[in-house]
């Protein structure tokens, strides 16, 4: 199986009003309705994807220092990506800064749209995962 995701960080003041007025509807140069949007595409291995609500992420990784960390994120939207050999990936966004998403296609090709508020900063630790700061953990904030 194949799956295309994107992300999309929706654009707070997108005046669907303008856009109506000048331009048929349809966003523009000065009008975006979009900040930006990321794709990513798993192509090899993928056996299974499942959506989990309200799920707990861990950030894994290594400090500067070297140091090892382990810090779960809770209250996520995740998309937990199964593969041929066992392992589980994930893309994931903080519920608080969902907007929607669409999962939508076939057995051979699945297509994951997420859009994401842009009221309130985040992360993005990673490729596919996008945090809202007031839940980003404390202990890699320095």
């Amino acid at each position: 199986m194949k799956l295309t995701a994107h992300f999309f960080l929706l654009n707070d003041h997108f005046s669907p009003e303008y856009a109506e007025a000048n331009h048929g509807g349809k966003e523009s140069e000065n009008n975006p309705l979009y900040e930006w949007e990321d794709e990513m595409e798993v192509s090899q291995g993928l056996k299974e994807i499942e959506v989990l609500r309200d799920g707990t992420f861990n950030l894994a990784g290594e400090m500067p220092d070297g140091e090892p960390f382990d810090c779960p994120v809770e209250k996520m939207f995740l998309l937990a990506l199964k593969m041929e050999n066992g392992q589980v990936g994930y893309f994931g966004v903080s519920e608080s800064i969902l907007d929607s998403y669409t999962l939508e296609g076939d057995e051979k090709h699945q297509v994951l749209k997420v859009y994401i508020k842009d009221y309130e900063p985040l992360a993005n630790p990673m490729p596919g995962v996008f945090i809202a700061s007031k839940e980003f953990p404390k202990a890699l904030i320095f």
